[in-house]
Formats: C-alpha cells, sequence, structure tokens
C-alpha cells in the first residue's frame, strides 16, 4: 500500500508544472558537488567517451557531451520551434496588437545586455560572449512564476511565455548568424533539399508528425556537416509541421504534447547536469569580477529587466500597446528579473562563443550564480508585488 501512495505521489510530481524547474535545479546541484569530489575525473570521462559510427562517407562518432549538446539539444530546439510556430498562427504572437509589447520587450531584453556585455569587453578576447547575456531559460522561468500560483495576474504569465519564446528566436537568429563557421555549402544544399521534402509533405497535407522526422534526421546530420550549428535543424523542421487555429488538435500540438515532459524532465536535465561540470578553483572565483564575468553579470541582472521595462514603458507611451491585464510595473519589473535567467540558453551559447576552457568555465559560473539570483530576486518582487495588491 505505501509503495503504491509513493507512486501515486511520485506520478503527481512529474504532472506538477513546477516538476522540470525542480529536476534541473536537482542536476545542477548534484553535477556541482560531482565535480568537486573524487569522482570528477570519472565523470569528465564518461561525458569524453566516443559514441557513434563514422566511414569514409559517414561522419556521426562523438563524444556523449557532443550528442548531448548538438542531439539533444537539437530536439530541444524542435519544441521552441514548435511553440514559437503556435504562437505565431494562433497564441499570443497572432496579431499585431497582442504580439507588440512581448516581441518589442523581448528584443529590448536582448539587446541591452549585449551592449552591456560589450561595453566591458570590447577588444578582448572575451568580447564574442555578448551574445550569452542576451538568453531567457524558459524552462526556469515559468518555473519560478508558476511558484506563485494565482497571487499574480493570469496575463503576466502569458506575457512571460510569449516573451521567452520571442527571446528564443532571437537567441536562435543570433546562433544561426553569428556562433557558426566554416559553412559547407554542399551539406545546405543537401538540407535544402530536405526541406523542400519537408515542405512538400505540408503541402499534402500529411497529418502525421512523426513522418516528418526522419527527413528531419537528415537535415541534422546535413546541417550539423555544414557549419552552421545542427540545433537550427529543429525549428526548421518545426515550422514545417501542420498546424491550424482551429479548436482541433492539430499535428503540431500532437507532437508539441508529446515532447513537453521528455524534454523538460529528461533533456534539460540531462544538458544541465552535463554542463554544469565544473570544477571550482579561486581562479574562477576572481573570474566573477572580470570584464567576462561582470558582462554577464550585468547583462543578465540589470540588462534583462531595464531593456524590458524601458520599452514597455515607451510601448505605453506612444500607445502601441498596454500593460498585461491588472498587471503594474512591480510585476514588469519582477518579469524582468525572471527574464534575467538565462541558465540552459546562456550555457550553451557560452559553449559556442570561446575556445578555452576557462573562459567557458568562468562563464558557466556567473551564469549559474547570476541566474538564481535574478530567479530570488523576480520571486520576492512579484510575491511582494502580490501582497501589496
Amino acid at each position: 500500500m505505501q509503495k503504491l501512495i509513493n507512486l501515486h505521489v511520485f506520478k503527481d510530481f512529474l504532472r506538477s508544472s513546477n516538476a522540470g524547474g525542480i529536476l534541473l535545479f536537482l542536476a545542477v546541484i548534484v553535477s556541482l558537488i560531482l565535480a568537486n569530489s573524487p569522482l570528477a575525473p570519472a565523470l569528465q570521462n564518461i561525458l569524453d567517451h566516443q559514441l557513434g559510427f563514422e566511414n569514409e562517407s559517414i561522419h556521426l562518432r562523438y563524444s556523449i557531451l557532443l550528442w548531448i549538446n548538438d542531439g539533444l539539444m537539437a530536439i530541444l530546439f524542435l519544441m521552441v520551434g514548435l511553440e514559437i510556430k503556435r504562437e505565431i498562427v494562433e497564441g499570443e504572437l497572432s496579431s499585431p496588437k497582442k504580439a507588440s509589447l512581448p516581441i518589442l520587450c523581448a528584443i529590448g531584453g536582448a539587446a541591452v545586455p549585449a551592449i552591456l556585455y560589450l561595453s566591458l569587453n570590447a577588444g578582448s578576447e572575451t568580447s564574442s560572449g555578448w551574445g550569452i547575456p542576451m538568453a531567457t531559460d524558459i524552462a526556469f522561468a515559468l518555473a519560478v512564476i508558476n511558484l506563485l500560483g494565482n497571487r499574480i495576474p493570469a496575463s503576466l504569465k502569458i506575457f512571460l511565455a510569449a516573451l521567452a519564446i520571442v527571446d528564443d528566436l532571437i537567441a536562435i537568429l543570433v546562433i544561426a548568424f553569428f556562433y557558426s563557421s566554416g559553412i559547407e555549402t554542399t551539406y545546405l544544399i543537401y538540407a535544402a533539399i530536405g526541406m523542400i521534402v519537408l515542405l512538400a509533405m505540408n503541402r499534402m497535407n500529411i497529418q502525421n508528425p512523426y513522418l516528418y522526422l526522419l527527413p528531419g534526421v537528415f537535415i541534422w546530420y546535413f546541417i550539423h556537416h555544414s557549419g552552421i550549428h545542427a540545433t537550427i535543424a529543429g525549428v526548421l523542421v518545426a515550422m514545417t509541421i501542420p498546424t491550424n487555429d482551429t479548436d482541433v488538435e492539430s499535428p503540431l500540438e500532437r507532437l508539441e504534447h508529446a515532447l513537453v515532459k521528455p524534454v523538460n524532465l529528461l533533456i534539460i536535465p540531462i544538458f544541465a547536469f552535463a554542463n554544469t561540470n565544473i570544477t571550482l578553483e579561486n581562479s574562477m572565483i576572481q573570474g566573477l569580477t572580470s570584464s567576462l564575468g561582470l558582462g554577464i553579470a550585468l547583462g543578465l541582472i540589470l540588462g534583462k529587466p531595464i531593456g524590458i521595462i524601458l520599452i514597455a514603458f515607451l510601448c505605453r507611451k506612444l500607445k502601441l500597446s498596454e500593460l498585461p491585464e491588472n498587471a503594474n510595473w512591480r510585476h514588469i519589473l519582477g518579469v524582468g528579473l525572471l527574464a534575467g535567467i538565462g541558465f540552459t540558453m546562456s550555457i550553451f551559447i557560452a559553449l559556442l562563443s570561446f575556445e578555452s576552457e576557462t573562459h567557458i568555465a568562468e562563464a558557466k559560473l556567473a551564469i549559474l550564480i547570476t541566474s538564481l539570483l535574478a530567479g530570488v530576486l523576480g520571486f520576492i518582487i512579484l510575491r511582494a508585488s502580490s501582497v501589496k495588491n
């Protein structure tokens, strides 16, 4: 009987909206503990272990860490692409009036952190990391705001979700255009042929979403070898899957529903576990006050809320849009801070930004500490706003 009760509690936990955020947090803690214990070399050996197949024509043998960062993350980007397309067709981005505030706030919340970072790192060997503080971790941010339940307006959660989705789109474009190198046009042509096949399937109204995934695997392979980061393949495939603006569940929505739990409960925690494998050293702690660490910290903790609040203020003054229903400026400040939780996507961009392991480790630590601080401050401000209201 006790086992049945425990199983029921476990299932309820997995169904809860906070499960992904909690597992992500636990993955970070466990990874940090292992990385600073005698087990650190063994963990690194596992992550460096080569898996896959290769011959003269096919090269698919990589380390476990690379499979996580380029393979599993492509699935995350597939889900992000599905969310973006759904919001454009039928959600918060489906009309100019609905979309203007989150789109413009996301742009402001991405531009100001990048400017702050570059103002501290321009001309240095760390200047390439300007994209790191632009990103928002949608899973963590929504997990924190969901903890507040009905203490805040429902419109605020929708606003944060839409803002984070646009933020993801900006991050995807930044990765595609600024963090890809050595473009191989032959492989891009092969990927384009794969996209034509998917678009033809869409035009033929093929409703089984899983049939789109097989050409998607080939597109991933070709993009991976083209020099453009392979995760972009996930977004491209997502854009070809049919959807609609009716109450009938579309192929896109079926695939999105199928991916939500594996991505939130498995893929994101695995990515976090593998990439917060940071062995702390005194030089890293000192690196928090370097131009790299300060650029990331100020970008996430100050740049994000400043950019979002400034754009929201201008939109209201120019009568382009209004604040979310029943929301006030304290709410917008709290959301701006939650947008400063850059964890997953920021770490991902940090891996693409630097070749130096020291810079990568310093960036990861700055992202980790700043994201935690942004989440706590955002929660406190939103909780205080609900009490005051």
